[in-house]
């Protein structure tokens, strides 16, 4: 069967994206007298693929940016001038952002940065991008212009570099990650070698890059349908350890997606970088930094650590009532997370479903709550200050080894016994 579900007879089959609704008003504004504007980029390519693009409409056209923000007005659009020095020019339609740059053609490049001229040639456009998946457009009538063998290497289920590899590398080293986690979402097979061998020759700009730009592509290209295999490509050519400057174990992440598959759970890009490069809480603070991670994300990251050290070695379940005390401890998403890393630990398909039913147990559980507080240690006719705390302390350290129970006379009596000591 085709891997090009929407493409029939050279046109794109899910022409009603192109006739209704924002693009539709956009391109037809932006096209007529004298001037051609196309869709472009990777909704081009998902599109082909049959599949809804999962990002924003790029397009691209003939006309200079003063003359799209022209129309676009005219209109009535939106207009935000968010890169005219390359002819960048984000139209709002109906609240939807239109990304429209004027053809352009390199004349100097240098990492990010390019010198660039305007140009009407859409080839010419297309033979700049990186990728040949990613160099289709289509027109407002739904033709396909595949300039670079697009369509071929989509069908082929291949990620190729436009032209020499290392050229492409070199305008923008962020290509390297691009490479990989395209490859890890598109491709069948084997790594384009040509692709694969640059990235290795070139990964010492890797380092120029910015951390956020670096964490954006690594977030998608670890839950991405290949990811595990990519990453052992990556580790085998020593990639990945020099991104991340840590111990990448790829034999772990293949594990995490063994187990989040069998605990029918969705990627999650924390779980699986997690597995990856964290032993440690010092791992997490180096991703924190490495990353520019989030504090949300970073103390996810040292929980998942805490968990390793703890839960390294279980091969069993813990009990319902240790299940309790985590969900207690750390909340329904430190006690999923604590409980996918035990799994993670565990090993094959068997072990993990020993751990199916301790996972639903913290999932729809609800978490307890301590059922006290200084309040009820004051009205006993202790004192404000620290022995108010201390009654607390050993109250919830009594309640927990009672089992979390909820019956009125069993919690009065597990007050008086806190508060007697």
């Amino acid at each position: 069967m085709s891997a090009l579900k929407g493409v029939v007879g050279g046109r794109i089959a899910n022409a009603r994206v192109l006739r209704e609704g924002p693009l539709s008003r956009a391109l037809f504004v932006l096209n007529g007298e004298g001037e051609e504007t196309r869709l472009v980029g990777g909704a081009v390519r998902d599109l082909a693929l049959g599949v809804a693009p999962d990002g924003d409409f790029d397009l691209a056209t003939t006309a200079l940016p003063e003359e799209t923000m022209r129309r676009a007005r005219a209109a009535g659009f939106g207009v935000v001038p968010t890169g005219l020095a390359h002819g960048t020019v984000t139209l709002l339609v109906e609240g939807r952002p239109f990304e429209t740059t004027t053809l352009r053609e390199d004349v100097e490049t240098f990492g990010r940065h390019a010198t660039v001229k305007f140009g009407r040639d859409f080839q010419l456009d297309a033979e700049r991008r990186d990728f040949t998946i990613n160099a289709l457009s289509v027109d407002a009538i739904g033709r396909v212009h595949d300039y670079c063998g697009g369509l071929d290497d989509l069908e082929a289920g291949r990620v190729r570099f436009i032209g020499a590899a290392r050229d492409r590398i070199r305008e923008d080293y962020l290509r390297i990650l691009r490479f990989f986690r395209f490859s890890a979402r598109f491709a069948r097979g084997p790594l384009d070698a040509e692709g694969l061998a640059a990235s290795i020759a070139e990964r010492d700009g890797l380092e120029g890059l910015s951390r956020e730009r670096v964490r954006a592509e690594l977030m998608k290209l670890v839950v991405a349908p290949r990811a595990g295999e990519t990453i052992v490509a990556m580790a085998d050519s020593g990639l990945a350890s020099a991104l991340l400057a840590g111990v990448c174990v790829p034999a772990r992440l293949g594990r995490a997606i063994v187990a989040e598959a069998a605990l029918s759970e969705p990627p999650d890009a924390l779980v699986r970088l997690a597995a990856l490069d964290v032993f440690t809480r010092e791992d997490a603070d180096r991703l924190r930094e490495r990353l520019r991670l989030s504090n949300a994300e970073h103390d996810r990251l040292s929980s998942f650590a805490r968990a390793f050290e703890t839960q390294h070695g279980a091969t069993t379940p813990p009990s319902l009532g240790d299940l309790r005390v985590l969900l207690f401890e750390r909340g329904r998403q430190g006690a999923r997370d604590a409980m996918l890393i035990r799994a993670i630990e565990a090993g094959g398909a068997a072990d993990l479903a020993r751990f199916a039913s301790a996972f639903r147990f913290v999932s729809d559980t609800p978490q307890p709550r301590l059922p006290f507080s200084g309040a009820d240690i004051l009205a006993l006719g202790v004192p404000p200050g620290a022995g108010v705390g201390a009654i607390l302390k050993r109250l919830q350290a009594l309640w927990i080894r009672a089992g979390f129970p909820k019956e009125p006379e069993v919690l009065a009596r597990l007050l008086d016994e806190a508060a007697k000591d």
